[in-house]
């Protein structure tokens, strides 16, 4: 009888984790369809996310100051690269969870997830310590014009404590995205927006506390994030179960994520570093200027979003069938997700012709000819050169779903070269113009190398779908 007994039990336990895996499985039906509704949250996700800088920038730019605005923008290259570096860490920490998922490996899955969220805040702490140092040397050393420095410096060095819960956050979502559910964070970026945009009433209009106020919000909202998400994946989500023991620091499986996540992280460092070069470039152009680029910056994020979901989604679609060995699966369907994603470029480039201005006005409250000239050049020459970033998107996020994460360093360095050649040598020779190339021609030499990368592994992964098929 006590056979039976656990003989019905451990019955149970199969059915339920084959019930779970089954929920959130991208391993059978349509891979498209798959792709796209488990992208859709995520580009929501995105898009509240993103409304921390863009709300920040509106009322800054609208309540406080044009100076102000060019303050908050003019730090954006740094901020990227050192929270960018952060969070890249965070997605290739995950990478293991998505392949344990789709090789129906519990045990993986808990121990993986678990060391993410130890690793992920312990490096937190550490950047926060690193970002307080470096700030304001580096704000210098781009060039940044003596009338916004005060107020650069103070806006970073508020929003940079937000790191070790930006990287939880991120990391939370990351392992819910993992195991494929990429609704539930959704519901708590919500809730997290909500708290940012009241918070920045209060401070920015309520409190007139300038950039310092925006930090502040923003830095409260990434600790509202963190709690709801933590809370989900430790308490509420079924297929990930972390226990205390998957909480420990483990430097074998630390060292297997870090493995994944640094290339992933220089990936952002080095795209950065290209970043403040280039803003260095744009900062010889003066306040007006730096506005214009800012707030053209934040139409071009937007445009990227729907692309970036996309990306993301594609990574737990390659992970997951990858650890469940369905090669043939993943050749077939990176192809369509290929042609998607191009014919979507166009859409948005379309989209950034006819709606950029009007929501580059929204920016300032009195937008002079100077801001407006500089705004339109840098979309215009985006617009053109988009369906190259949706190349970029496919083929880094392809690559890193089947871990070789080294492609994202390679893509990284080809960006740095682009923008380090726009800023160092075409800028002085034809002005402005130059500037809102620089990114078509980062993309460009981003794009040549992943290609190259992705075409030598798609060899590989025939040969194994061969066998694969040979075995059946």
């Amino acid at each position: 009888m006590k056979n039976r007994t656990v003989w019905l039990y451990n019955e149970k336990n199969i059915l339920q984790d084959e019930y779970k895996m089954k929920q959130n499985s991208m391993l059978t039906g349509d891979p498209i369809k798959s792709i796209v509704r488990f992208s859709l949250p995520i580009m929501a996700s995105s898009l509240l996310q993103y409304n921390y800088t863009l709300v920040d920038n509106i009322l800054v730019g609208r309540y406080v100051s044009t100076d102000a605005l060019a303050a908050v923008g003019g730090v954006g290259s740094i901020s990227s690269f050192i929270v960018g570096a952060a969070l890249g860490l965070t997605s290739g920490f995950t990478i293991p969870v998505a392949q344990a998922f789709g090789a129906k490996d519990q045990n993986k899955i808990n121990r993986f997830a678990g060391s993410s969220i130890t690793v992920s805040f312990l490096l937190g702490i550490l950047l926060v310590v690193i970002a307080h140092i470096i700030s304001t040397p580096l704000l210098k050393l781009i060039g940044t014009p003596d009338e916004i420095l005060g107020l650069s410096s103070s806006y970073v060095n508020i929003l940079y404590f937000a790191i070790p819960f930006q990287m939880l956050s991120n990391n939370f979502t990351a392992i819910s995205r993992a195991v494929g559910e990429s609704k539930k964070p959704l519901y708590y970026f919500i809730v997290s927006i909500f708290v940012n945009f009241v918070l920045d009433m209060l401070f920015i209009v309520g409190f007139h506390w300038s950039v310092e106020g925006a930090a502040l919000a923003t830095l409260i909202s990434h600790i509202v994030a963190a709690a709801l998400t933590g809370n989900y994946i430790l308490r509420h989500n079924k297929s990930v179960e972390v226990s205390k023991e998957n909480l420990k620091f483990d430097t074998k499986t630390a060292l297997i994520q870090l493995k994944l996540g640094i290339p992933v992280s220089l990936q952002f460092t080095v795209t950065s570093i290209g970043s403040m070069i280039l803003q260095s470039a744009v900062n010889s152009f003066g306040t007006a200027t730096i506005a214009g680029f800012t707030a053209a910056g934040r139409v071009e994020n937007l445009a990227n979003i729907p692309l970036s979901g996309l990306s993301v989604g594609t990574q737990t679609f390659v992970g997951q069938n990858y650890g469940a060995k369905n090669y043939d699966r993943i050749i077939k369907s990176v192809k369509k997700i290929f042609i998607l994603d191009i014919m979507l470029s166009v859409v948005l480039s379309v989209a950034m012709l006819v709606v950029g201005m009007p929501i580059v006005r929204l920016f300032m409250a009195e937008p002079n000819e100077e801001i407006l000239f500089a705004a339109k050049k840098y979309l215009l020459a985006t617009a053109e050169c988009f369906s190259l970033v949706a190349v970029l998107f496919v083929l880094r996020n392809t690559l890193q779903g089947l871990g070789f994460t080294y492609a994202n360093a390679v893509a990284g360095a080809g960006e740095l070269i682009g923008r380090i050649s726009i800023a160092l040598i075409f800028t002085p020779l034809i002005g402005f113009n130059a500037v809102c190339y620089a990114a078509p021609a980062a993309w460009l030499l981003a794009d040549i190398p992943l290609a190259i990368i992705y075409l030598k592994k798609q060899k590989k992964f025939k040969a194994l779908a061969l066998k694969e098929q040979q075995k059946e």
